[in-house]
Order: structure tokens, then C-alpha cells, then sequence
């Protein structure tokens, strides 16, 4: 799929931080501590992106994380409020079905992707979280599903074209 880029300028961004996860690791001297950070940035209308930042102080991991997820921020296609239509996403053992709910629902999701769903401006969502509940799984796989999606006709479409 081709990513466009997308003008940062013009965006409100917002950040959340999804996990600090603090990592020891025990060497002749002691333990060494280092932290790495899950980070989502998204305007609320449309605008998505998800890095990961590691450093040796928690401050330096998230501002990491932010420049990440600044890089990588995608346009998502919606239908309103919600999704399109149905899409499920795996990401190494994570897997996320996500389905468009009826105006009012809300975000019904977990953590890490009510956090990415949110700052990408879905108010209605169904979501469903199978295998694995890594936070950075579950993040990227509903990054993935979100990317996977079309406009609606577009899709439409492509399902009735006969092969």
C-alpha cells in the first residue's frame, strides 16, 4: 500500500502514551535500567501514527516515541463516526477484528487500540482482541487493519468485479 505524506503543519496533533515499559538487565556491576515507550499521535480527524521509543530515562523514550509516531502518521479512511466495514489485522501473535457500530456506541476496544482508535477520530467502533495481548502487537495491528481499509464504494466495487 502507498502511504502518502501528509502535512504536519496543518495538524493538531494530540499524544498519548500507551506503555512505559521499564527493561533491567543485570550485568557484573548491578542492574542496568532502560525504558521503552509505546507512543500514539493523532489529530482526532482522520490523522494516525504509532512509534516506539527506548532510552535510558523515561522522558527521552517518550520524546523518542513521539518523533517516531510524528514520522509515520497516515490519513484513515472512515464512514462518518465509524469503519466502513469489517476488518480484521494480525500482527505477530495479536490479532484485532474491528467492526462499525451504530452512532452512539462508542469505542468499545481495549487500551492500546481504544488509544489508537480514538486519536484517529472513530467515535463508534466494535473491536475485538484474539491471541496475544502485547501492547506493541495489538497497537501495530490495529495500525494495519486501519491502513487496510478503502472508501466504501471503492470497496463495494472491488467485491463485485468478478475475477
Amino acid at each position: 500500500m502507498i502511504m502518502e505524506k501528509v502535512d504536519l503543519s496543518a495538524l493538531e496533533l494530540t499524544e498519548r502514551v500507551v506503555q512505559i515499559n521499564r527493561v533491567s538487565k543485570v550485568k557484573k556491576g548491578g542492574k542496568r535500567l532502560h525504558f521503552s515507550a509505546v507512543v500514539v499521535v493523532g489529530d482526532g480527524v482522520r490523522h494516525v501514527g504509532v512509534g516506539l521509543g527506548k532510552a535510558n530515562e523515561v522522558a527521552d523514550a517518550v520524546r523518542k516515541g513521539t518523533e517516531c509516531a510524528r514520522k509515520e502518521i497516515v490519513r484513515i479512511e472512515l464512514n462518518g463516526r465509524t469503519i466502513p466495514y469489517e476488518v480484521r489485522s494480525k500482527w505477530g501473535a495479536s490479532l484485532i477484528f474491528m467492526k462499525p457500530a451504530s452512532p452512539g456506541t462508542g469505542v468499545i476496544a481495549c487500551e492500546p487500540v481504544r488509544a489508537v482508535l480514538e486519536l484517529a477520530g472513530v467515535k463508534d467502533v466494535l473491536t475485538k482482541s484474539l491471541g496475544s495481548n502485547t501492547i506493541n502487537n495489538l497497537v501495530r495491528a490495529t495500525m494495519k487493519g486501519l491502513l487496510q481499509m478503502k472508501e466504501l464504494r471503492k470497496a463495494i466495487e472491488l467485491r463485485r468485479t468478478v475475477i
